[in-house]
C-alpha cells in the first residue's frame, strides 16, 4: 500500500468522499488477500500470521510468524497435549512512552495473536524449548524416548 500523497489535517471529516472510498476499499482488498489484519470488532485485530509445523524422528517443530513481537509478547503454554501460542502487542499511548507528533498514516494498532494444537502423545511435556529469531518463533518439542523409533537387528 502507498502512502498517501495527501496529507488530511483537522478533525477528520474535511476528506473528500473519494479518498474515504479508496481506503474502504483497500482496506477489504487487503483483507480479502490475507496481507492486512481481520478485524475481530471494537478496534481488536487478529493477526493471520503463518505456522508451520514439521516432525522428524526426535522432535516436532512448530514456527509461527510473529513480526514485530517481542519475546516479552509471546504466552507459550503446553498443558493436556494442547500447545497454545498467544501473542498481543498494544498500541502505545499517551504517557508509556509513546511517540509525540500528529498521525498522518497510524496503521499499526493493538494487534493479538491466538493458536492452539493438539499434539501427539509421543511428545515429551516436559522438554520444550522456544526462541523468537527475527519475527519468527520457533518451538522445538522433543518426542519421548520410549515413543521414537528404534532399529531391530534380525537374529
Amino acid at each position: 500500500m502507498a502512502l498517501p500523497t495527501r496529507v488530511q489535517r483537522g478533525n477528520g471529516n474535511q476528506g473528500d468522499a473519494f479518498e474515504s472510498a479508496q481506503r474502504e476499499f483497500d482496506n477489504l482488498l487487503g483483507r480479502w488477500l490475507g496481507g492486512r489484519e481481520i478485524s475481530n470488532g471494537g478496534g481488536n485485530y487478529l493477526a493471520p500470521y503463518a505456522v508451520d509445523v514439521r516432525e522428524d524422528a526426535d522432535h516436532i517443530y512448530v514456527e509461527a510468524e510473529l513480526p514485530g513481537f517481542k519475546k516479552d509478547d509471546v504466552d507459550i503454554t503446553l498443558e493436556n497435549q494442547t500447545l497454545t501460542i498467544a501473542a498481543e502487542r498494544k498500541e502505545e499511548t499517551q504517557g508509556d512512552g509513546a511517540k509525540k507528533g500528529e498521525h498522518l498514516l497510524h496503521e499499526r494498532r493493538y494487534t493479538r495473536f491466538l493458536r492452539s494444537f493438539t499434539l501427539p502423545p509421543t511428545v515429551d511435556e516436559q522438554s520444550v524449548n522456544a526462541k523468537l529469531n527475527d519475527g519468527v518463533l520457533t518451538i522445538t518439542l522433543n518426542k519421548r524416548e520410549e515413543t521414537k523409533p528404534r532399529k531391530i537387528s534380525v537374529s
